[in-house]
């Protein structure tokens, strides 16, 4: 009888240990900083002459996470809606006119919860969906009006991809519907028809460790029967709807500039239980506005044989040209999509005229992998980019696709990891048929970048000639703020609109004139914690012992005393570099506007902490090998960061604490292992074991059985007995990450609760890789303070 409840009572306390509480919620004043409305997301209409003002909640009930949703080929979807499953809600929409300052209200019905707005061509419409008991709804709104309405007894299918496009006469909508007809999803077979079987014959498919996948034929007949829509061509103004060809799983689709023809990709079986729905068997087809069949441009296999960091085979990147009435554009892999194969060019670019009778042409063939093109508004003429994978490089060339004879014009060659002499990205246009395209003056193009610089980014507009490659600066945000281009004004090339903030202004849109020097506000967002406007915020620079350049953000609580020793929070998340030069460059500025959102870890200077945000812990090296010294360098960083918060007088260098969250959570579990500088940690959803992602990791190159030493050093839970501080271990139960799975966190726990150390594990009912829900945005903060409070803090 004692031996019994004996027994029960360890069952009992294993329960506890592992049993739901309740949500907590940190103090006041952190809830009701969270709790303040986020500014807008602004967007500005295709003439530059308004802004779309789009207002959400930051952060949802849990009870909008918690609605039933499926996981399906790496899609979670809301099968009551029949779309994506939301994580955010969009409750407002206004329009602000440059032209005397009118703010218009869209007219949406009382809690109405919308999807983000898209332009009309002649910014003077938008088109938005809205979610209802039994679908998602399409609206139009008149952006002068406000005035909006639903297109009668149409049902949207927003699961793969965007579920509409404006046509050119602004009228109507590309449209991708949930077929017609009654319609009954396919139950749960009672009693199963038999196991589920997978086979291998020699064929080598390396694929990461993908989440959300299919795991048997139920699955199966759900995503086919959500995903599949009928492609329509909606009238706004008459409602008249016109099917366009069969239903299908439509993945994507794309009018040709001169609407003639639509660019077609459709997914078919067989399905894979081991990739997301984009890799599956596809077909990429030109249809005549009715939907039959012109040409077939591809028609692929699934790509489960796709080489660590490469490309499946086939046509990819298939796009329409801008400029022409009809002309496809792809590349296509010379080296069998696998990175590591010598070969002279990787890539071909592949070029297909209408009426896509005969063969394509080849275009061009690219030295390393090809990335990507913007188009010049100079017709035939387009900038494309590639990468070199083993050095890390990129190059943006010009080249004119109407003569393949002709000679690249490199443009811009450097390191992809150098932000100090990154030139920026073109600035683009939208055209009055929709059409995007550089824009451009002549030879003269514009750049809009970072400006990144060893005292922070100062962002910049630059004009720049394709013909002569001479550049001249024509906006650089000045030292005390952050001005950033957003587009230009009209037709304009010296009045843009720009977002501004400095470390004390809430950022806000303004109409700038680049020759007088003067702003005009467009916007008054005001700041959501203006209780923190004291906090003390300032770039530290520091190096490793090997003379690699460090830096990190210092926050400061209001009312800092100077030469005061404060616990600290230092947060990071390693990147990996070739070379010490751009690892050492500094990224961000200290002069952005501070948001306190989500689980923010600058919370913690409302408690009292310093806080050293995105402190870098660079990984440098040959990056087939970098890893192998993984766990030295960023043991090295910490060091470093630590002994120059101990030299500013702001540390105590007993009471630091080290946190991070995915990578960075792998980071801090690794220096609580290898190192003896923290009195505690928090990693957030993380990966500890590293046999459980076998065939590689953020960007190592090798799988677990080329190098399994590596595998198991740079593994905390490998070395969880070594383990002493006190790790506080956050997981969210529906993570979606890639690699991340939450038994990564469970296995870590359980490995250092059996050797003896202390931990906690918190895991986060329906909440995926980052955290939505207030209730567990809260709890979240109320967690990482009670553990920094007992055991940094606090501690004795």
């Amino acid at each position: 009888m004692k031996r019994i409840a004996i027994l029960a009572l360890l069952l009992l306390t294993a329960l506890a240990l592992h049993s739901q509480t309740k949500y907590k919620l940190p103090p006041k004043e952190v809830v009701d900083i969270l709790d303040a409305s986020p500014t807008p997301l602004v967007t500005v209409n295709p003439k530059g002459d308004a802004l779309l003002l789009v207002e959400y909640e930051a952060h949802p009930p849990i009870a909008l996470l918690a609605r039933p949703f499926l996981r399906l080929a790496g899609v979670r979807l809301d099968p009551q809606l029949n779309s994506r499953q939301r994580l955010t809600q969009y409750t407002g929409i206004s329009v602000k006119w440059f032209d005397g300052g009118k703010t218009v209200r869209v007219e949406l019905p009382p809690s109405a919860k919308v999807g983000i707005p898209q332009w009309s061509n002649d910014g003077r419409k938008i088109a938005f969906t809205r979610d209802v008991g039994n679908g998602v709804e399409l609206w139009t709104a008149d952006a002068v009006t406000g005035k909006a309405a639903a297109i009668p007894g149409v049902r949207v299918n927003d699961v793969l991809g965007s579920p509409f496009d404006w046509a050119q006469d602004n009228s109507s909508l590309l449209v991708k519907l949930v077929p017609m007809g009654s319609r009954m999803a396919p139950e749960e077979p009672k009693v199963p028809l038999g196991p589920v079987v997978e086979e291998s014959y020699g064929k080598v498919s390396r694929v990461p460790t993908y989440q959300d996948l299919l795991k048997d034929p139920q699955d199966e007949r759900l995503f086919g029967f959500f995903a599949m829509s009928q492609l329509a061509l909606v009238n706004t103004v008459t409602g008249e709807l016109k099917p366009v060809g069969a239903p299908g799983i439509i993945s994507s689709v794309s009018y040709s500039p001169d609407e003639r023809f639509i660019l077609v990709t459709q997914l078919k079986a067989p399905y894979s239980y081991r990739v997301p729905y984009n890799l599956f068997a596809r077909k990429t087809e030109v249809w005549d506005p009715s939907g039959n069949l012109v040409a077939t441009i591809s028609d692929l296999g699934i790509s489960d044989e796709v080489p660590p960091q490469g490309v499946p085979t086939g046509p990819r990147s298939v796009e329409w040209q801008a400029l022409h009435s009809a002309t496809l554009v792809w590349a296509e892999a010379l080296d069998g999509g696998d990175p590591t194969k010598k070969v002279p060019f990787r890539d071909v670019l592949m070029r297909f005229e209408s009426p896509f009778k005969g063969s394509p042409a080849e275009v061009l063939k690219v030295q390393h992998r090809y990335s990507g093109m913007e188009w010049t508004a100079n017709r035939d003429k387009v900038i494309y980019s590639e990468t070199d994978r083993d050095r890390r490089w990129r190059t943006s060339s010009l080249v004119d696709l109407s003569k393949p004879g002709d000679a690249r014009k490199v443009l811009f060659d450097l390191s992809m990891n150098d932000a100090y002499n990154d030139p920026g990205r073109p600035v683009m246009e939208s055209r009055a048929d929709g059409q995007r395209v550089i824009a451009q003056d002549g030879d003269w193009i514009y750049l809009s970048g970072n400006g990144a610089s060893a005292q922070g980014d100062r962002p910049f507009l630059d004009k720049y000639s394709l013909a002569t490659g001479k550049k001249e600066r024509l906006s650089w945000s000045d030292e005390k703020g952050l001005e950033r281009f957003v587009a230009f004004v009209k037709a304009s090339r010296l009045s843009v609109v720009t977002r501004y903030e400095s470390k004390t202004e809430v950022p806000n849109y303004f109409i700038r004139d680049m020759k007088a020097r003067s702003r005009k506000a467009l916007t008054e967002f005001k700041d959501p914690a203006p209780q923190l406007t004291g906090m003390s915020k300032e770039l530290v620079k520091y190096s490793r012992p090997d003379g690699v350049a460090l830096s990190g953000t210092l926050y400061l609580p209001p009312g800092y005393k100077t030469g005061t020793k404060l616990p600290v929070l230092i947060w990071a998340y390693p990147l990996e570099y070739s070379d010490a030069g751009t690892a050492g460059q500094v990224r961000g500025s200290p002069n952005a506007f501070t948001f306190f959102r989500g689980p923010s870890p600058l919370f913690f200077v409302t408690q009292g902490y310093a806080v050293l945000m995105d402190a870098t812990m660079p990984v440098i090296g040959d990056p087939e090998t970098m890893n192998n010294t993984f766990v030295e360098q960023i043991v090295a960083s910490a060091k470093a960061a630590i002994d120059k918060l101990d030299s500013l007088g702001v540390a105590d260098r007993s009471r630091v604490l080290v946190s991070g969250h995915s990578y960075g959570a792998f980071m801090t579990a690794n220096l609580l292992a290898h190192s003896d500088f923290f009195a505690a940690g928090i990693a957030r959803s993380g990966a500890y074991n590293r046999t459980l992602t076998p065939f590689g990791f953020q960007s190592e190159r090798r799988s677990f059985w080329e190098a399994t030493d590596l595998y198991m050093k740079v593994s905390p839970f490998t070395y969880a007995n070594k383990i002493k501080k006190p790790l506080l271990l956050i997981h969210g139960e529906a993570d979606n990450n890639t690699g991340t799975f939450p038994i990564q966190s469970e296995r870590m726990f359980q490995a250092i609760r059996g050797h003896g150390g202390t931990s906690r594990l918190v895991l986060l009912p329906f909440e995926a890789h980052g955290y939505s829900g207030r209730e567990s945005v809260l709890h979240v903060l109320a967690e990482m303070f009670e553990w920094g409070d007992k055991y940094v803090k606090n501690k004795k």
